[in-house]
C-alpha cells in the first residue's frame, strides 16, 4: 500500500539532479556562487574567529584579512584551471602556516585537490600534497604544540580522504560515460543491422517475386502464342491453351497471394483473434518439378526430366533453392531458346542435390546476364553451393545450367 509520500532518497536525489542541471546550464553563475558562499564564512571567520584555533593570535587583521580572500577568490576557476588556482593558493598557504594564523580557510585548499583529482592526471596530486603538508610542518617548527602527529597526520588524512572521493567520483563518471557511448554504439549497430535486415528482405522478396511473376508470364506467353495459332485450325486445342492460360494465372495469383499475406505485418494485439490468418502453405520443392515441367511443357517446349534418387533428408530452404534455379532455367529457355529449341532436366541426390538444366538454343538473341542469372547465383550462395551457367560449343549449342548444393552447411 503506497501513502503518496516520496522516500527521503528519491527527493534527495530529486535535488541533486536539479543542483547538476543548473550546474549543467550555467556553470558560471553556480561557480560564482558557490565562491560568494565561501568568501562570506571566510570573512565572518577573518572578524575574530579564527583566534579560536590559530598558534599565534598576533597575526594583524589586515594580512588575515588578504590571507582569507587569498584562500576563496580563486575558487572562482577551480574548475577551469584547478592547477594555477592550487599554484594562486600556495603563497597564501606558506604565510598562513609561516605567520601560525592557521586560518580554518585553508582547507578550502581541499576543494581544489578534489577538482585536480577528478579532472587531472593523478601525478598532479604529488606536488599539491608536498603544498598541503608544508605550511603544518612549518607552523609545527615555528609554534609546537603537543605532537608531530597530532598537528601533520590529521591534514594527510583529510588530503587521503579528498583524493580518494575525488577518484571515485572520476571513475563513477567515466564508467557512466562508457555506458552511455556503449548504448549509443548498440543503438547504431541495431539500426544498422536493421536496415541490412530489411536490405536483406527486400532482396529476397524482389528475388521471389521475380522468379514467380517472370516464370509464369512466360508460361503464359507460349500458351497464348500457341493457342492464336491453333484457334483458326482448331478450336478445341485453342480452348485448351484458354484453360492452361486460366490455371498458370490462378497458380500464380495463389503464389503471390501467400507471399504478400506472409509479408503483411500485423501489430500485436490489433489483430482479430477470429479472422482466418495468412496461407501458410509450403514453398515449392522438388518433389513438385513434375508439376513445374507439365506447365512447361503446355507452353510449347519439350521437356525431358531425369531424376536419380529422392530428396529425402534434404532441408526445405535448399529444395527451395533448386526448384526456383529449374524454373529460372527453364523460363529463360522458354524466351530466348527460340521455338524449336528442347530442354533436359537431369536431377540426382546424393551429398545434398544436383541440377543440369539444358537446351539446345539454336534461335533467339543472345542471353544477358540478367536479374535471373543473378537470382539464381543469390539463392546458390545462400546455401554455400555452386553454380555454372553458360552457353555450349559450336555445334549443336544450346545453353547449360550445372548446380549443386550440399546437404550440410561448409563448416
Amino acid at each position: 500500500m503506497t501513502t503518496g509520500r516520496q522516500p527521503l532518497t528519491t527527493l534527495v536525489q530529486g535535488v541533486v539532479q536539479r543542483v547538476r542541471d543548473v550546474d549543467r546550464r550555467r556553470p558560471l553563475l553556480w561557480d560564482a556562487a558557490l565562491t560568494g558562499f565561501f568568501v562570506v564564512v571566510a570573512l565572518v571567520d577573518a572578524g575574530g574567529g579564527w583566534r579560536n584555533i590559530a598558534l599565534n593570535t598576533e597575526v594583524p587583521g589586515w594580512l588575515v584579512l588578504t590571507l582569507s580572500l587569498g584562500f576563496t577568490v580563486p575558487l572562482l576557476w577551480r574548475r577551469r584551471h584547478p592547477v594555477r588556482v592550487l599554484t594562486a593558493m600556495a603563497p597564501v598557504i606558506l604565510v598562513s602556516g609561516w605567520t601560525g594564523a592557521m586560518l580554518q580557510a585553508g582547507l578550502i585548499v581541499h576543494i581544489v585537490v578534489f577538482n585536480i583529482a577528478l579532472r587531472l592526471p593523478l601525478r598532479t596530486l604529488g606536488w599539491a600534497a608536498a603544498l598541503v603538508t608544508v605550511p603544518n610542518v612549518m607552523a609545527a617548527i615555528r609554534y609546537p604544540r603537543g605532537s608531530w602527529e597530532q598537528q601533520i597526520i590529521p591534514s594527510l588524512w583529510t588530503f587521503t580522504l579528498v583524493v580518494l572521493l575525488g577518484v571515485v567520483v572520476r571513475s563513477r563518471k567515466e564508467y557512466t560515460a562508457s555506458l552511455v557511448e556503449r548504448a549509443h554504439r548498440l543503438e547504431i549497430e541495431r539500426d544498422q543491422q536493421a536496415r541490412l535486415a530489411a536490405a536483406a528482405e527486400r532482396t529476397r522478396i524482389a528475388r521471389e517475386m521475380h522468379d514467380i511473376i517472370g516464370h509464369n508470364l512466360s508460361v503464359i506467353t507460349g500458351l497464348a502464342d500457341g493457342g492464336a495459332y491453333a484457334a483458326a485450325k482448331s478450336p478445341e486445342r485453342a480452348a485448351q491453351a484458354l484453360d492452361a492460360i486460366a490455371s498458370t494465372s490462378r497458380q500464380a495469383l495463389t503464389e503471390l497471394r501467400r507471399l504478400l499475406d506472409v509479408l503483411r505485418e500485423e501489430s500485436p494485439g490489433t489483430a482479430d483473434p477470429g479472422a482466418a490468418g495468412p496461407d501458410r502453405a509450403p514453398q515449392p520443392a522438388l518433389t513438385d518439378v513434375d508439376r513445374l515441367v507439365e506447365g512447361v511443357r503446355a507452353a510449347g517446349l519439350p521437356v525431358r526430366l531425369t531424376v536419380l534418387g529422392a530428396p529425402d533428408g534434404l532441408p526445405a530452404g535448399r529444395q527451395l533453392a533448386a526448384y526456383r534455379v529449374i524454373q529460372e532455367a527453364l523460363t529463360n529457355t522458354l524466351k530466348h531458346a527460340g521455338p524449336a529449341a528442347t530442354a533436359t532436366v537431369d536431377i540426382g541426390y546424393g551429398d545434398g542435390v544436383t541440377v543440369t538444366v539444358t537446351d539446345t538454343g539454336h534461335g533467339g538473341p543472345p542471353r544477358a546476364q540478367g536479374r535471373g542469372l543473378t537470382g539464381m547465383r543469390e539463392r546458390t550462395a545462400l546455401y554455400d553451393g555452386t553454380l555454372d551457367a553458360g552457353p555450349l560449343p559450336q555445334p549443336p549449342g544450346g545453353w547449360r545450367v550445372h548446380l549443386h548444393i550440399p546437404k550440410d552447411p561448409t563448416p
